[in-house]
């Protein structure tokens, strides 16, 4: 089986380097090798490198930057899923491509599933969705993986982030009216891999399903457990109180979504999953950062 992954320099792009090199012969690009700002350009990748499958990584994900340049981020989050769709279509092969919680409005408390109604608040939620519907419409074979607070080992993320200002400041607010789960790279990059063997095997499967780890929490809540474990393993911390605040403290071009929980339960009794609490990749990921 051949496979053809684009973003390989992302976080998740990165995680997935590894987990699907088990399936077969992997191609990876990385941003510079195909240009997703033309996303025309895609379709002679694909057509030279005739993969089996499509894995797509790459997408616009300054959610506050894309206020101010909506082309580029329709092109990047629509446009081109769109002509990646449009090519898995013609030479048969399956396309697996990355959804997000902000295609809801975040309102209310209870975990969206996958059949929710979409209300996305922000130019990033709206070109996701729009990205989805062009693969849905396309005719392709494909797997829409949404997936919420996306942290990574590798590069900058939140947890590393609170770290850093833990050892700064005695005092620190945090946002704790946005509720999800975080969820690493390389659950989503395992996940990935073990969906699409199994899809490859089962075409019913395909469709739409949401990956997120186990349990929930704020950002506040986040933040704590953060600070908790860099004190319990020796780290300068020197912040002494957390205060919670809403997310009007913190004003940004962008609105978020208050509610990011995601319902797995399809994604788990369909791919016979187990997803892990939130805090095991969390830990895990702050010992191999801060090592």
């Amino acid at each position: 089986m051949k496979l053809l992954l684009f973003g390989k320099g992302g976080q998740v792009g990165w995680e997935l380097q590894r987990s699907l090199a088990v399936l077969g012969e992997l191609v990876a690009l990385e941003a510079g090798d195909a240009d997703f700002a033309e996303p025309e350009a895609l379709a002679g990748v694909v057509r030279d490198v005739r993969p089996d499958a499509i894995v797509n990584a790459a997408a616009h994900t300054a959610v506050d930057r894309a206020e101010a340049e909506p082309a580029r981020a329709q092109a990047l989050n629509a446009e081109a899923p769109g002509v990646l769709a449009r090519e898995s279509a013609a030479i048969g092969a399956w396309l697996v491509h990355y959804g997000t919680d902000y295609v809801f409005d975040g309102s209310g408390s209870e975990p969206r599933d996958e059949t929710a109604p979409t209300a996305p608040l922000s130019v990033y939620g709206r070109t996701k969705l729009d990205g989805e519907e062009r693969i849905r419409a396309s005719g392709c074979r494909h797997l829409i993986l949404r997936t919420s607070w996306v942290y990574g080992a590798r590069g900058g993320n939140f947890a590393r982030t609170m770290v850093k200002l833990a050892g700064e400041h005695e005092r620190l607010p945090v946002v704790a009216d946005q509720i999800g789960a975080p969820t690493g790279a390389e659950l989503i990059a395992d996940v990935t891999a073990h969906a699409l063997r199994v899809s490859m095997e089962r075409p019913n499967l395909a469709g739409t399903y949401h990956v997120a780890a186990a349990g929930e929490t704020s950002r506040h809540g986040y933040a704590s457990f953060v600070v908790e474990w860099a004190r319990a393993h020796g780290l300068p911390v020197r912040v002494q109180a957390l205060d919670p605040v809403p997310s009007s403290a913190w004003p940004s071009a962008a609105r978020r979504p208050l509610n990011s929980r995601l319902d797995t339960r399809k994604l788990q009794a369909c791919f016979d999953l187990v997803l892990p609490p939130w805090q095991h990749g969390v830990a895990r990921m702050l010992a191999e950062a801060f090592a």
